[in-house]
């Protein structure tokens, strides 16, 4: 058969990137006559990149062996972005590079095509380059959408877009209200409380994940980072809405060949199974000095065994992950260190990954980034929900009140306007997720543990996940011999 190539085209940041290149091994690994290019637009506030790819390309694998990267320069940014959210400015350059990336597809594939035995048989891209789209439609080539959030929330931004284009009605005009939002991929209404911060900005924001909606409904299909045995409601609910593209819930999609770090494991190997709270607000989240007080006031209160990772506050304006935390013990409340060394670990950056699969590890505080839940559930890790910008909040909505398998702290918490959570609030979720009954306990636990299950067998032969992969599969391959 005549070698069949993708363009993928991933967001913004090293965990858009890692999920595409899982997504893009699964699909080699399954269909032998498939290649995948990475376009990877080079943003000044990610520098891990170029180190990733490079290592990619020297492991003699035959899956990986049909990925290439082909790293693009990205477009000086057309406005001043020091009072811009980071979401914006990322989105901005996105959009700049559209000519670029018509001129890459253009040079690397159209042009003397016969000579190199591929045919181009589709564009991927990811839910933040979703402009990217109007290139392939442009070049005539069928489009594809890699959304690495919930299908709940793929179905709530369709919601917002129906909300503004069939009734003149933005989303953003219940801020600051107590309505409950009869969105269908959730079983129960959505407050608007909890509805992401781009969704609550009329005069900026809401134009991105409005165009985005609508760009999506334009793709072939829309290939979403969860599966069927977890979301069940919003993929049918998804499937029986008019106008939505072919759904193909392949996840999930993990990277778990993540290097552990040596003192961070040994440390978790003198701990007993299941007694560690692990906490890790992904690769953007911080707090200030009052709110660091409280969380570290609950954990020596709560008497409970810690990993705290610490990350330094974002500056004003700065774009690009927060630093790690250099002088810990002089934001943290005197004596903390001595009274809580015997039970508790401070550290900056974990491989949250190898932490979450340590055995040790038994409850997790997390921002609620799509791909730590997803981590989460892999490992059977019970979580509190901390969410902090995005769609960290519905996703915590979701976990805690749809699925019931979460403990809540603050669901409508915002890093860009925070309220002080305290001690008082974080100790009691802490509790219920490491030290209350086992009856409360248990319950959470088992949900947990049977989703974990449910995760890997979703992924194996005969599993949701593999067949709806099979069907992509098939649908990439039908054009490829048209």
């Amino acid at each position: 058969m005549e070698s069949t190539e993708l363009v993928f085209i991933p967001g913004p940041g090293m965990g858009h990137l890692v999920a595409a290149v899982e997504i893009g091994k699964l699909l080699t690994s399954r269909a032998n006559y498939l290649s995948i290019t990475f376009f990877i637009i080079d943003l000044p506030i990610e520098t891990a990149t170029h180190t990733y790819t490079k290592t990619l390309a020297v492991i003699d694998d035959s899956t990986t062996s049909r990925l290439r990267f082909l790293h693009l320069s990205s477009p000086q940014s057309q406005s001043n972005n020091r009072n811009k959210p980071q979401e914006a400015v990322l989105v901005e350059l996105f959009d700049n590079s559209k000519q670029i990336v018509r001129e890459a597809i253009v040079e690397n594939f159209m042009t003397n095509k016969s000579k190199s035995g591929t045919r181009l048989s589709g564009v991927i891209v990811d839910m933040f380059s979703d402009k990217m789209i109007e290139v392939a439609t442009e070049l005539c080539l069928p489009s594809y959408v890699f959304f690495t959030s919930s299908a709940a929330f793929l179905g709530l931004m369709f919601y917002a877009q129906a909300l503004k284009d069939d009734h003149d009605r933005d989303i953003s005009d219940f801020k600051d209200s107590d309505t409950l939002l009869p969105v269908s991929t959730y079983l129960n209404p959505l407050p608007a409380k909890v509805l992401p911060s781009a969704m609550l900005d009329k005069d900026g924001r809401l134009r991105l994940p409005l165009s985005t909606a609508r760009m999506i409904r334009q793709a072939k299909g829309i290939i979403v980072n969860t599966f069927l045995e977890l979301e069940p409601h919003p993929i049918n609910s998804l499937g029986n809405e008019d106008g939505v593209p072919s759904l193909y819930p392949v996840g999930p999609i993990i990277n778990l060949n993540q290097e552990p770090d040596d003192s961070i494991n040994n440390w978790l190997d003198e701990q007993p199974d299941s007694s560690v709270l692990f906490l890790c607000f992904g690769s953007y989240g911080s707090f200030d000095e009052e709110q660091l007080k409280e969380i570290a006031i609950a954990l020596e209160h709560c008497g409970c065994r810690f990993l705290w990772s610490l990350r330094q506050p974002q500056a004003k304006g700065k774009i690009g992950a927060p630093d790690d935390l250099a002088r810990q013990e002089q934001v943290l409340p005197e004596g903390f260190f001595k009274r809580t060394s015997r039970r508790g670990k401070l550290i900056g950056w974990a491989p949250q990954v190898a932490v979450l699969s340590h055995r040790s590890i038994g409850g997790f505080i997390t921002h609620c980034g799509w791909n730590s839940v997803l981590e989460s559930l892999w490992f059977g890790v019970p979580m509190a929900t901390w969410p902090m910008y995005a769609e960290q909040q519905v996703n915590a909505f979701e976990l805690v009140v749809d699925l019931e398998m979460a403990a809540n702290i603050k669901m409508e918490y915002r890093s860009e306007s925070p309220v002080l959570v305290t001690a008082e609030e974080i100790e009691r979720a802490i509790r219920r997720l490491m030290l209350d009954s086992a009856e409360e306990k248990n319950g959470m636990r088992k949900k947990i543990e049977e989703m974990k299950e449910k995760s890997r067998r979703a992924m194996l032969e005969g599993g949701s996940s593999y067949y709806f992969l099979e069907n992509l599969i098939k649908d990439i391959k039908d054009h490829s011999s048209t």
